[in-house]
């Protein structure tokens, strides 16, 4: 990823060039992001993103010769590249949406969300955190989730403890627990480090220690397991 006063590097994976340039417009505009290329099929996409090694990738899902979720596959398993990919597609299509999240990709938004959306989730997902369409979210955690867990978040306050007691390898701690509940609430790290008093710096290393110890590839798989648990 970026330093922290260097710009959001991003690349742009579309058939459509007149969608890129949409996307290139509406990015360019903000001094906290900058597109560094572009692609129009799946293979320019794998190319790109280990020349360029940008921060995040914003990809098609239809596209010739490889489609969008084989090309995440393919980024997501090169350690060297370490994007951060956000399938964006005009299809709202469940199969499209759980193949992603299994392929690797970080957030998932539809093709007619506004620009203001679109800059949230580059800037999310640059800083670590998953990003999901509204209206696909509930459909996530219907698929993943299984029968609820011993309680609720809202339910008692002892539930951080109650997770960190949750048998694992490598046990939650209490504080661990805590920002795992915050996770499951979609909180993002500024957040969570403003409701728990702690610096952000803080904030990302229990989140880095809670998808170890979770087995979880990233912050949405993360909290799919919170759910899994009772936490919502």
């Amino acid at each position: 990823m970026s330093g922290s006063d260097a710009p959001i590097r991003v690349l742009l994976v579309d058939d459509h060039a007149m969608l890129r340039a949409g996307f290139r417009t509406i990015l360019d505009t903000q001094p906290d992001i900058t597109v560094v290329g572009e692609a129009a099929t799946g293979a320019d996409a794998v190319a790109q993103a280990s020349a360029l090694r940008p921060d995040v990738i914003t990809m098609d899902v239809q596209m010739p010769d490889m489609d969008g979720i084989e090309a995440t596959r393919r980024i997501v398993a090169d350690p060297a590249v370490g994007a951060a990919i956000a399938i964006v597609t005009t299809f709202d299509r469940d199969d499209y949406l759980y193949q992603a999240l299994d392929a690797g990709a970080s957030g998932f938004l539809l093709k007619n969300a506004g620009a203001e959306d679109l800059i949230a989730a580059v800037r999310a997902l640059a800083a670590g955190d998953g990003m999901l369409a509204p209206e696909v979210t509930r459909r996530v955690l219907a698929r993943f989730t299984t029968a609820p867990g011993p309680a609720s978040a809202s339910a008692s306050p002892s539930v951080p403890s109650q997770i960190a007691a949750t048998v694992l390898a490598d046990p939650l701690t209490d504080r661990e627990a805590e920002v795992l509940v915050l996770l499951a609430d979609a909180r993002s790290n500024a957040e969570i480090a403003s409701a728990l008093f702690i610096g952000e710096a803080t904030v990302k290393t229990h989140v880095s220690r809670i998808l170890q110890k979770l087995g979880a590839r990233d912050r949405v798989q993360a909290v799919v397991l919170a759910h899994r648990m009772g936490l919502a």
